[in-house]
């Protein structure tokens, strides 16, 4: 198990070089990042909009549930959500949830090119397969995953203030003095900072379990579901370790 590691992490860093090493004409890697950015980005969209409505509804509800004391100012109902959204939901979960859509698509799609040789034929043109097939997948989520990080938050805190209200266990005016009370911009900064480690370890881990595939479409699968599963694993050590090095 620990030999297995050692190699797996091993070959993590060895892919990496290759990736970041000798790139081909930028002209290439334009064409390809607009791809993925459309593949791995905009296609997110939907899943992601659909999951943190109801999701902030849900925050809201329950914050709700957990405050019904009349002790406490029904606006903490908004403060609550807000800050759960912000600070943990939009990026953490939303990176869990990209772990297994665009994670288990990247892992895939590599190895299916690895198994029907694809890879090869590049490297026998002389290519850099690893920086041609992956380097754009990464600029890409580095990109459009912060977009994706902040189209949650707000669909987030919406989906609280419509689903919060029309359950009457907040009025709207509390709710909106909720999302604004002792707002720190800086919890957006921390929220987006995870997400571009996230993205990276999404694209990163998942395009190794497919460029290291072998074997036929049995393995390939093997490989989406391995990719879903470390990936998962890797954000939520990694969020333990951003959580206390940028909030503490």
């Amino acid at each position: 198990m620990t030999f297995r590691f050692l190699s797996g992490f091993g070959a993590y860093w060895m892919l990496l070089g290759k990736v970041f090493s000798r790139p081909e004409k930028p002209a290439i890697y334009y064409r390809q990042t607009m791809k993925e950015l459309v593949s791995l980005g905009l296609r997110s969209i939907g899943i992601v909009t659909i999951i943190s409505f109801f999701m902030g509804a849900v925050i809201t509800l329950q914050t709700a549930y957990n405050t019904e004391n009349p002790i406490y100012p029904t606006y903490l109902i908004g403060l609550g959500a807000r800050d759960s959204i912000i600070l943990e939901f939009s990026s953490t979960i939303v990176a869990l949830i990209l772990a297994g859509k665009v994670g288990s698509n990247i892992a895939s799609e590599i190895g299916t090119m690895r198994v029907t040789e694809q890879i090869d034929a590049l490297e026998l043109m002389g290519v850099n397969s690893a920086s041609y097939i992956i380097l754009p997948k990464v600029v890409a989520t580095l990109i459009f995953n912060p977009f994706l990080t902040l189209i949650s938050i707000i669909t987030g805190i919406v989906g609280g203030w419509i689903v919060g209200t029309t359950a009457g266990v907040i009025t709207s005016p509390d709710y909106i003095y909720g999302i604004q009370y002792a707002f720190i911009p800086y919890y957006i900064t921390y929220s987006l900072i995870k997400t571009l480690f996230f993205a990276f370890i999404i694209t990163t881990v998942s395009s190794l379990q497919g460029y290291i595939v072998e074997g036929g479409s049995l393995e390939v699968g093997r490989a989406s579901t391995k990719a879903v599963v470390y990936s998962s694993v890797f954000i939520l050590l990694v969020n333990v370790i951003l959580t206390q090095l940028l909030l503490s």
